[in-house]
């Protein structure tokens, strides 16, 4: 769900900041955690409106502007040309409004901390670290880097699901048909059939009595059913109990787990390679995580602010595997800390990909098998009768 929070943040003033969260708590604790106060907040509902919402393409945005600084255009002549090429008029104001900040000696990380609905917080870190080195193409070429594959990993995980999901759809629709249309009017041919018939065969023909008499109840009653589940399911409470559940199930909640920290210690090395501290990486990465995992992250930088080594911090609150914690002990001693912790945030995902693969390939089967017997239990059921008459009369 998205907020609208009227806060004031140390050196920006009064802002408007339009912030992505499960419920009005978790906006303002992100507020807070970035030392601003809290003076409003309200909920957005515009992700309802048939009319789409102009989204700025950041990855667009830092791709072109990474070219242009290959090609040895300064900061300013690459937002300059940005500005002249953008057709949609919100990205134009968007880019117009960093270009005059940067006119008025702003630095870019400042500027682009004005739209913190379009530039998220590590993408404005990465850049404030490279304001220190004089790098900014190498920042860029980070993000752009763990951005493609973060989202490749998402898609791969909505591509997995889509096929199971038209298969109980279509499963689900041919039940529906069948139960509604088709039924009625067999029941209504055995209505004077005094044979004996399998109970099950009475029960359906029952059924499709109920629903020639109550047709239209049954289609309010239906549709109510509908909006209320639909509403259930929109519920950020509703959404969590159900990820607690997930995460209760072994099989499932382990590679859960796995994804967290895949996604958690590729964006922590992006951060440790544009050289921000590992605390302050840790506070920044603790936000894209599930909410258990933000205390654990806490306290393994409390750990690392005493003076634990990483991977110690990092095993103490279970935040690794036992071949992530081995790649982590590689990392301190050769140094290569960033680079490490992208290795094994991509050998996590590997892991992942592996994992949905293979369920996939064990569930299609099963539900093709599923939807088979009972639409084909449908029809059974319904010529039963009819075999039942035939044998009478043999």
């Amino acid at each position: 769900m998205r907020y609208e929070v009227k806060a004031v943040l140390s050196g920006q003033g009064t802002v408007l900041l339009h912030l992505e969260a499960n419920s009005e708590e978790e906006a303002r604790l992100q507020v807070t955690e970035k030392g601003g106060m809290v003076l409003s907040v309200k909920r957005n509902f515009s992700g309802f409106s048939l009319k789409s919402r102009s989204k700025f393409p950041l990855v667009h945005f830092s791709q072109e502007l990474l070219s242009l600084q290959v090609a040895g255009l300064s900061l300013v002549e690459g937002i300059e040309t940005l500005l002249e090429k953008e057709q949609d008029s919100s990205n134009r104001k968007v880019i117009q409004d960093i270009l005059a900040k940067l006119y008025e000696g702003v630095t870019f990380s400042q500027a682009l901390g004005e739209y913190p609905q379009f530039f998220p917080p590590l993408y404005i870190a990465t850049v404030r670290a490279s304001e220190k080195t004089g790098d900014l193409a190498e920042a860029l070429t980070r993000f752009i880097t763990y951005q493609t594959q973060m989202d490749f990993v998402r898609k791969k995980l909505v591509g997995a699901s889509i096929y199971p999901i038209l298969l109980l759809l279509v499963g689900f629709l041919v039940s529906i048909f069948l139960m509604v249309f088709v039924v009625p009017k067999f029941s209504a041919i055995y209505d004077d059939m005094n044979s004996d018939l399998p109970w099950l065969s009475l029960l359906l023909i029952k059924w499709g009595q109920f629903v020639h008499e109550y047709g239209w109840e049954l289609t309010i009653v239906s549709a109510a059913a509908m909006i209320l589940a639909i509403y259930t399911v929109s519920r950020p409470a509703f959404r969590a109990s159900i990820l607690q559940l997930l995460w209760r199930i072994p099989a499932i909640g382990e590679h859960m787990r796995v994804y967290q920290l895949a996604r958690f210690y590729k964006t922590l090395g992006m951060l440790l390679r544009g050289g921000i501290p590992i605390t302050q990486a840790l506070n920044m990465v603790s936000g894209l995580l599930q909410t258990h995992f933000r205390p654990k992250v806490e306290a393994a930088a409390k750990h690392i602010r005493e003076g634990k080594t990483i991977s110690t911090a990092m095993e103490m609150e279970g935040l690794t595997t036992a071949v992530g914690n081995r790649m982590l002990r590689v990392g301190e001693r050769t140094g290569l800390m960033g680079d490490m912790m992208e290795r094994i945030g991509n050998f996590h995902d590997e892991e992942i990909a592996r994992w949905v693969e293979w369920t996939t390939k064990l569930i299609e089967p099963l539900l093709m098998a599923f939807i088979g017997i009972v639409i084909g239990g449908i029809i059974v059921l319904m010529y039963m009768p009819i075999f039942e008459l035939a044998g009478s009369i043999n």
